[in-house]
């Protein structure tokens, strides 16, 4: 079986973000495909591949396309039941279904106000009532995540899980604003940043040069 994951810049495209760290970290052998943004956001070159709503992250199974991080996300957690993608605890994997759910639909201050951008620094930036109610709201529902984990460790349900790989461009949003956190949020996005899927995106993020304009209100 081949798996080819169709992204954008590691730097902006925090969509993408979700599928590659939740395969790396898991330890599914994939091939990425990268293309890249134009200035205006859009996904150069999407349109040799089978991208029914011409977006990336975009996953190939043997050549059929699965778009759509959750959609994708979900894919991978039944193909892979192995690897445990999601939480083993029936109400855990409720929880988790339920934050990436409202990741995936939510936040919309935060998102539009914090875009995320790895190789960026804007401490303060993009701050607002509403960005803080969506940080308010992030926190807590991460605490109530890690009441109801299965196990140790300071992820949101103790092993990893997709709702951590949901959760990753969040921490970085959080890393490159400079957003000052509550202890426990803290600790969660420092366990974030140590995983080797994350850490292997950052490098790549770090290592990209292109600079778009769309992605940059701050610059």
């Amino acid at each position: 079986m081949r798996l080819q994951l169709v992204i954008a810049n590691k730097n902006y495209s925090s969509w993408s973000m979700r599928p590659w760290v939740a395969l790396r970290q898991a330890g599914i052998a994939f091939e990425e495909v990268q293309l890249k943004f134009s200035d205006e956001g859009r996904v150069r070159g999407i349109e040799a591949f089978p991208s029914p709503n011409g977006q990336v992250p975009l996953l190939l199974i043997d050549g059929v396309p699965v778009w759509d991080s959750l959609a994708i996300c979900e894919t991978l957690a039944e193909m892979f039941p192995q690897q445990a993608l999601w939480p083993a605890g029936a109400r855990a994997r409720q929880l988790a279904r339920a934050a990436c759910a409202e990741m995936h639909g939510g936040f919309r201050a935060l998102r539009t106000g914090m875009p995320m951008n790895i190789r960026a620094a804007h401490p303060g930036k993009g701050m607002s009532a509403e960005v803080q109610r969506d940080i308010g709201r992030i926190c807590a529902l991460w605490r109530v995540c890690r009441e109801h984990a299965d196990g140790s460790g300071d992820l949101l349900f103790g092993a990893f899980s997709l709702a951590d790989a949901y959760y990753a461009p969040v921490v970085m949003r959080f890393i490159t604003h400079a957003v000052l956190l509550p202890d426990d949020a803290q600790r969660y996005c420092d366990a974030v940043r140590t995983l080797s899927a994350v850490r292997a995106w950052v490098d790549g993020a770090r290592a990209e040069t292109e600079f778009v304009p769309a992605d940059e209100p701050y610059a």
